[in-house]
């Protein structure tokens, strides 16, 4: 959890007048969950004098008024497009649509729009200095989420997945002044390079020392880091990731696990500021205020201008992490501006999309019981603590909350096929089931091979005329089984050992239960 600075007595009191006061000016708190906010955060800094430049978003609207796409997706069946947008001016995502269009198909985020007018839309990622191209696109389906209780989805960043805009319009250059934040998923990170958002070199290469001013998110620490064993929110200024005016190591910049994280970044002349905060509650907190690094070449800065999402300036792939909204701004933004811009924030309402208990309807949380008896009517689908491994175990009311856990699974449109279903673990959010080599796992998509198909199963009839089976999308002949307490694809005879006929039917039929956690 992020932990706010201590701040002296009258500094905190003129921040909180100020900040109260942009608040009670911009945000106007909906009435109930069916109505988004009066204001956007663009509208929120451009009172504060440092209007939008770019805005992206998946969820909602950034502006009051906004009421134009949010992105484009596109369907693997006939590789057709649609704009996806939203309830209404100001709202909320319109999910159903992608729903609809997406139906029976997979699909993946093309575009992010610019909400500012500036044209700064987000699309696919070409080849660069580091690693070729293009890039992936993010799976439409794989960071489902609920924004002011409305379905909305993030832009799931696997390994290799990136966006990026070379030729944009208003963004600062050389030392100009800017600000950006963006919403993270605070659990879903690694230490590859690197999961960015914000301005970049226009030509993919990596051109030097301060051609960068991005927000960054993980846990790399080769070239800088934070207290903790992270992630933590730093500064990517091109051949360093900075959270203070020194290389390396800065102690004041903590590790954050927020579900939710905003990220906050903003530099001018010899100044710059890294802030965050819980975007579901709560105010921010500064890890940095000061003068630029002290290493060459970042005073003054070098900005090129360049905006990129998911990858490093130079086309650096190997991170991971979820995006679902971010701005960035002309002008060096207030502190007090910031913090009406995080209030805005955290009355958009953003959870993480568990709607119901019980059922196999898309959102609702659910343990998933073995019925073959004598030996496991008492056990249920779960990962295992020790490795990622799935397993059957047994569960009931005296079992240890982390056992409750891990036994319980959130049902997801299906990634590969939005007819069929995935099933995302309750109590580590972005991991999958999934099988290899048969095995089923719990994991992150590591942008390598079937991930979708191999965590994709459509629920049948069960094999043994009770309950449910789950059969493997990409191995129409095989259904998620148990063998030994291990969890398997497996069909009814075959030349592996989890492949036997004895006890198939049940060993491959669940009963759908309420979530133990």
């Amino acid at each position: 959890m992020i932990k706010p600075s201590l701040r002296r007595a009258g500094r905190a009191l003129l921040a909180v007048g100020a900040t109260a006061a942009l608040a009670a000016g911009l945000l106007t708190a909906a009435a109930g969950t069916s109505q988004a906010a009066t204001q956007g955060p663009c509208d929120v800094y451009l009172a504060g004098g440092t209007p939008c430049v770019a805005a992206h978003s998946t969820t909602r609207a950034l502006y009051g008024a906004y009421n134009g796409p949010l992105y484009q997706v596109r369907r693997a069946v006939d590789n057709a497009t649609r704009d996806i947008g939203l309830l209404s001016a100001g709202g909320y995502a319109d999910a159903a649509a992608q729903d609809s269009f997406c139906a029976g198909t997979s699909c993946v985020i093309t575009v992010l729009y610019d909400q500012s007018g500036k044209g700064n839309h987000l699309t696919q990622a070409p080849a660069g200095g580091a690693a070729g191209g293009p890039d992936n696109l993010a799976n439409a389906f794989e960071a489902p989420v609920t924004v002011g209780g409305h379905k909305a989805y993030g832009v799931y960043v696997a390994p290799g997945t990136g966006y990026r805009n070379n030729n944009t319009n208003g963004i600062a250059t050389g030392d100009q002044p800017e600000g950006m934040y963006a919403i993270f998923d605070g659990t879903h990170f690694n230490g590859g390079c690197c999961f960015d958002y914000g301005n970049a070199e226009t030509n993919n290469l990596d051109t030097g020392n301060g051609h960068m001013e991005a927000l960054y998110f993980g846990n790399n620490n080769s070239w800088g880091s934070g207290s903790g064993n992270g992630p933590w929110v730093m500064a990517d200024l091109e051949n360093g990731l900075f959270s203070g005016v020194n290389r390396g190591f800065n102690a004041n910049d903590p590790s954050v696990n927020n579900r939710f994280l905003t990220a906050m970044l903003k530099g001018g002349p010899n100044q710059w500021a890294l802030r965050g905060g819980d975007a579901q509650s709560g105010g921010l907190s500064t890890f940095y205020n000061g003068a630029r690094p002290n290493a060459t070449g970042y005073n003054p800065m070098h900005k090129e201008g360049a905006i990129i999402l998911g990858i490093g300036g130079d086309n650096s792939k190997w991170a991971q992490g979820t995006f679902y909204e971010g701005v960035m701004t002309q002008g060096y933004p207030s502190d007090a501006t910031e913090n009406a811009v995080q209030a805005n924030i955290t009355a958009a309402g953003y959870h993480s999309g568990s709607t119901a208990t019980g059922t196999l309807a898309p959102g609702s949380r659910i343990s998933l019981r073995a019925t073959t008896a004598p030996c496991c009517t008492s056990h249920y689908l779960r990962h295992d603590d020790a490795d990622n491994k799935v397993v059957i175990s047994s569960t009931d009311s005296s079992s240890s909350a982390t056992d409750k856990a891990d036994a319980t699974w959130i049902v997801r449109a299906g990634l590969a096929s939005s007819s069929c279903l995935s099933f995302e673990s309750a109590n580590h959010p972005g991991q999958f089931l999934h099988h290899y080599n048969y095995e089923l796992y719990l994991d992150v998509d590591n942008g390598a091979g079937p991930f979708a198909q191999d965590a994709t199963f459509c629920p049948t009839t069960g094999n043994s005329g009770v309950g449910t089976s789950f059969q493997s999308v990409n191995f129409p002949t095989k259904y998620l089984r148990h063998y030994n307490y291990t969890a398997y694809i497996a069909s009814n005879g075959g030349s592996n050992s989890w492949d036997s006929a004895t006890s198939w039917a049940a060993d491959t039929s669940w009963l759908v239960a309420q979530p133990w956690g």
